[in-house]
């Protein structure tokens, strides 16, 4: 008996140190869908004009540095953790006149919000 009692308390001590090491869960982010368009010159009303951006990159930015980079789904989802404030989101390497709409978002705290957004092709 005293043998089980001396292997048990060994081993609290080991507890605590390894759970230290998992990395803290975020309970705050952002998550939607990211559609492009319009997708050709003439849009017609019974044909969509607008697609689901994949594999498209979005920066998370606060002052002015990169805090999270996500790339969308095929689906244009998209899934974030990031911690509670107000970023500025970009596409980097996009060609001249492609803007994303919104371009600033809030991440509110203890909760994952969702953004969606539309990324301006510039086809005109």
């Amino acid at each position: 008996m005293r043998l089980v009692a001396v292997g048990v308390v060994a081993l609290v001590p080991v507890l605590p140190a390894s759970a230290a090491v998992v990395a803290p869960r975020s309970d705050s982010g952002l998550r939607g869908l990211v559609m492009q368009g319009p997708t050709k010159p003439v849009c017609h009303v019974d044909e969509p004009c607008e697609e689901p951006a994949a594999g498209t990159l979005l920066q998370f930015k606060r002052d002015g540095k990169v805090v999270a980079e996500v790339k969308t789904t095929r689906a244009g989802k998209y899934s974030v953790a990031l911690p509670a404030s107000s970023y500025v989101v970009q596409v980097p390497r996009r060609r001249i006149g492609a803007r994303l709409s919104p371009h600033v978002v809030h991440v509110p705290r203890g909760r994952i919000a969702r953004i969606d957004f539309h990324l301006d092709t510039g086809i005109q």
